[in-house]
Formats: structure tokens, sequence, C-alpha cells
């Protein structure tokens, strides 16, 4: 997506009904739910600032991936054409990723652990080479086995013998402070401390639906509707309400897993990235040990 940058000039604040998506400038925080090929945008504007937002045009206008590429066919642009899609980390290039990081980061050698009986089933060379939900690699292992949990203070790394394992579902989150597109919460929520809305993390996932509490701090805490599957922290959840984006805010903590909850059991210090950050304990959860 080609963004060009206006020069300094009095612009009205972008609001998501004044959105044409045509090599103009833009006035929006939409992320046109409703339109194929758009689902990434609101990934890519959840934490734009206002200022950038209202000098800002996009010269494919509403055009499709795909139709871009039938241009590019007409126009014999053979390099186009050819481009694989980029997934994951696509400026590492084909590097073994796990390779790739070691280079930069010394090894925290750790054990792989069963969630559910606590026995170590193998070793790794740091947790932070790991993602939840991510297929564990565990040597002498033919089963698959999935990371549900990780110890940064021990090093360990739970994992779980299914990819659909309730310890990979989770309902609640919190963030850090908010960026707001418009600069502002909105009026709704923080006239009721709660508003109603959607959220996704990821890049395709299909929008959330959930309730968002908002905090002195500016954070808000993320009841989902229903459990989500892999939340995790550093990444981003952006909130959508109808077919605005709001704003996103760095998922810093998360709630029990389904698991712990059946078991009646809280794992300590396991779903915090960073304890400091948290000074209230969220709707429904006690403080983390």
């Amino acid at each position: 997506m080609l963004w060009i940058i206006l020069g300094q000039m009095p612009l009205p604040q972008a609001t998501t009904q004044e959105l044409h998506w045509k090599m103009k400038k833009s006035f929006s925080r939409s992320t046109l739910r409703g339109q194929k090929g758009f689902s990434e945008i609101g990934l890519k504007l959840e934490m734009v600032s206002q200022d950038a937002l209202r000098r800002t045009i996009f010269p494919l206008g509403g055009l499709t991936k795909q139709f871009v590429k039938k241009i590019a066919a007409e126009n014999r642009l053979h390099h186009v054409l050819q481009k694989k899609e980029s997934m994951g980390m696509c400026f590492i290039g084909k590097r073994n990723f796990e390779h790739f990081l070691l280079q930069y980061l010394q090894p925290r050698p750790g054990h792989f652990i069963s969630i559910e009986d606590n026995k170590v089933l193998g070793t790794h060379k740091g947790w932070f080479l790991y993602t939840l939900g991510q297929r564990a690699n565990i040597g002498g292992l033919r089963e698959p086995w999935y990371v549900v949990e990780k110890d940064g203070v021990k090093g360990n790394v739970f994992v779980a013998p299914r990819r659909d394992h309730p310890a990979l579902y989770r309902d609640l989150l919190r963030t850090s402070r908010v960026h707001w597109i418009t600069e502002e919460p909105p009026a709704a929520l923080v006239r009721d401390k709660m508003m109603e809305c959607h959220f996704r993390f990821r890049h395709q996932m299909a929008l959330v639906p959930c309730v968002l509490t908002l905090n002195q701090d500016g954070t808000v805490w993320v009841t989902a509707v229903q459990a989500v599957h892999a939340l995790t922290t550093g990444q981003f959840a952006v909130f959508y309400k109808g077919d605005e984006c709001l704003g996103s805010g760095k998922i810093l903590r998360l709630g029990p897993s389904a698991y712990t909850l059946q078991k009646g059991q809280h794992r300590g210090g396991v779903a915090i990235e960073n304890p400091s950050d948290g000074p209230e304990d969220g709707p429904g959860l006690r403080p983390l040990p």
C-alpha cells in the first residue's frame, strides 16, 4: 500500500464516514470490512497519528490486489506477477528463523514441559524462539505438541498435545495505553467506562465481539464474548466499531486460560509480559501471585 503524505495544510479531523479510498486525501480510519482485500488496512492504520492521517492519500484507491496484478499482466510487468506473497518476517529472507534470532540474542536453554502433568519432554535454546499456538519440534517425539504458555523467568515452555487444547484459549487481556485514532477515547467509553465493540490481533482473523473496560491510566481490559485462540502478549489488539477502526493497544497481560479455569488453579507469572505495567486487576480477575 502506497502512502503519500501531503505538505503542511489545514485539514479537518479524519472520520470514517468521509472515506472514499480513491487517489485523494484520506479523511478516515475505516477498514472497509465489507470490501474484499482491505482486511489488513486496520492493522496498518491503527497506529497512525491523526495529524498524519489527515494528510494521507491512497494512490491505489479501492483496487484489490488481484485487480492490480491484472493490470500488471496487461502491461507485461512480470516481476510483479512472479513476486510471492509475503508471510511472516519477510525481511529475513530464506534464512532459518531460529538461527536468525540467535545471531542477535544469547541462547537461554530451558525445558519443554507438559501443561497437563508437568513432565519434562525435552529442551530448547530459548523461550523467546516460540509463540503461542506454534508447533514445538521436540526431539524424540513423533506426535505434535503445541506451545501454550511461556515462563520468561524460569525459561520453560509449556506445551499441550493438541492445537485446540483449552490451554490455548483465553477471553481476557489488558493492553497498554490505547492509541485512539481520533486522539480521544470514544464518548460512550468515557461516559460508561465500558463499551461493546470488536477486536482482532492477527491479520485476516475474524473480528471478535468484546467489551472494553477503560482504566484510569488509559489502558483497557478486553473481555471477549467467547474464548480466543492463541492470544499473545506483544501483539496489538485493534478495535473496531461497525466499519470504523478506533485504534489499538499492545497486549501486555493475559487472563487465565480455559484449561486453568477448568482445573481451578492459576499458574502465576506466566501470563504477564511486564507486571509493573498493570496497576489494576481487571474485571473478574484476581491479582497474579
